[in-house]
């Protein structure tokens, strides 16, 4: 019970404390499509997403070609006028075709992995560097105007509208706000 007292009374201390601070949220999403890189930044990621896909795609033509000449060799082998020469020497071909087309595989799937891990760590670093200029905007703008906390909206279960400063932060990122890609606005126009 004496534990119990004094958490309330820790929490009441806490949270008039916090009910004196001024706070903020914001959309980081919406700050995010609004960054001024974003668009190059998306750009960048579909140019370098088209790219590897393109060498993916020589790839697997190549590995296609290997099978059109695997398949050849084989119904080359299925003739009754071979003699048993000619017909080691193709089971030779097909067996050099075979690990040919296996190796072409295996280096398909190794060109498709590490693609995809670049693409991912392309766009983390793009991302941890806009989230960091993002920062750096919301702090200024909280210390300039007196903010004691600023949270990103999915981290608080509910807030007033008053509490949202998106806006504010959108101005000081150079962003008219109602020209803001993202904003609810876009999301009823939708509809």
């Amino acid at each position: 019970m004496k534990k119990l007292i004094v958490f309330a009374f820790a929490a009441a201390i806490a949270s008039s404390t916090f009910a004196a601070g001024k706070v903020g949220i914001v959309d980081m999403m919406v700050l995010v499509r609004n960054h001024r890189t974003y668009d190059s930044n998306k750009e960048l990621l579909t140019k370098t997403d088209k790219e590897n896909q393109d060498k993916l795609d020589a790839m697997k033509s190549d590995l296609d070609s290997i099978q059109k000449e695997g398949a050849k060799l084989a119904e080359e082998l299925r003739s009754p006028m071979l003699s048993t020469t000619k017909k080691a020497e193709l089971e030779d071909k097909i067996m050099k075709v075979q690990n040919k087309f296996l190796a072409a595989q295996a280096e398909l799937r190794k060109e498709a992995l590490r693609a995809q891990q670049d693409l991912a760590a392309l766009e983390s670093r793009i991302l941890r560097t806009q989230a960091e200029d993002i920062k750096g905007t919301v702090a200024k703008y909280a210390e300039k105007n007196g903010y004691d906390l600023v949270l990103e909206t999915s981290a608080a279960l509910y807030s007033a509208k008053s509490y949202d400063i998106t806006d504010e932060i959108l101005k000081a990122m150079g962003v008219d706000p109602k020209e803001a890609k993202g904003k609810e606005s876009d999301k009823d126009e939708g509809k």
